[in-house]
C-alpha cells in the first residue's frame, strides 16, 4: 500500500469511527481537530485500524502519537 492509499483508508476509518463522513483528515490532523475524540474514542480508534490492517501497535506508540501522519507511519511501518 502507497502512503495516500493507507491515509485514505485511515480517514475512512476515521469518518466511521465518528460517525462523520464530513471529517477529512490529513497528516496534521490531530484529535482536537476532530469532535469527540477523546482517550475513549483514540482507543476505539486504534482497536478498529489495528483490526482493519491486521496489525497490533505498541502502547507506546499509541501514547507517542502526535498527530494522523504518525499514526500512518505507524502503520506503514508493520505492513511493511
Amino acid at each position: 500500500m502507497t502512503r495516500e492509499e493507507v491515509l485514505a483508508k485511515v480517514n475512512e476509518i476515521i469518518q466511521e469511527v465518528f460517525d462523520d463522513e464530513d471529517i477529512q483528515v490529513t497528516d496534521a490532523t490531530v484529535a482536537s481537530d476532530v469532535d469527540g475524540w477523546d482517550s475513549l474514542m483514540h482507543i476505539t480508534l486504534i482497536g478498529t485500524i489495528e483490526d482493519e490492517f491486521d496489525i497490533k501497535f505498541a502502547m507506546k506508540d499509541v501514547v507517542g502519537m502526535k498527530n494522523v501522519g504518525q499514526m500512518v507511519d505507524l502503520i506503514l511501518e508493520q505492513l511493511d
